[in-house]
């Protein structure tokens, strides 16, 4: 399962803000409208180190089980500490995919979450190292 790096993040503005102050409607007006108590920044909400997150896109169907597809946006924060468990970005010979990041015996491994695919072992032979880690995941229903 290959990644590409689409964007990398950027300090917002405020300009990519929902909020309530302005509503419009295309029908009847919605009973929650009088609920809604704040704004909601995603930016805010997906991003916590801006510097050091990128945008990736997914090809592939090796993560399918960890509810990542084909076509989905990656929200990779380098900032953020890897360790066993967590679904990680890493360059294998040169390349970028998305795994796993499981040790077994001492020795780490880069585990689909796919019964179709193998574990890479991260080893100085495939040149195998961790490049970043999964944050989030965006995908269209």
């Amino acid at each position: 399962m290959q990644t590409e790096i689409i964007a990398q993040a950027y300090a917002a503005t405020g300009q990519h803000t929902l909020d309530n102050e302005e509503p419009f409607h295309s029908g009847f007006p919605s009973p929650a409208d009088n609920y809604i108590e704040h704004s909601l920044d995603l930016n805010q909400q997906l991003i916590r180190h801006p510097s050091a997150t990128f945008i990736m896109r997914v090809q592939g169907n090796a993560m399918v089980n960890a509810g990542i597809k084909d076509g989905d946006l990656l929200i990779v924060d380098r900032a953020i500490q890897p360790h066993p468990g967590k679904v990680v970005i890493a360059a294998v010979n040169g390349e970028l995919t998305v795994k796993r990041l499981v040790q077994r015996s001492g020795q780490f491994w880069l585990q689909p979450d796919n019964p179709h695919y193998r574990p890479i072992p991260m080893t100085d032979e495939n040149e195998a190292f961790v490049w970043g880690t999964v944050a989030h995941v965006i995908h269209t229903l």
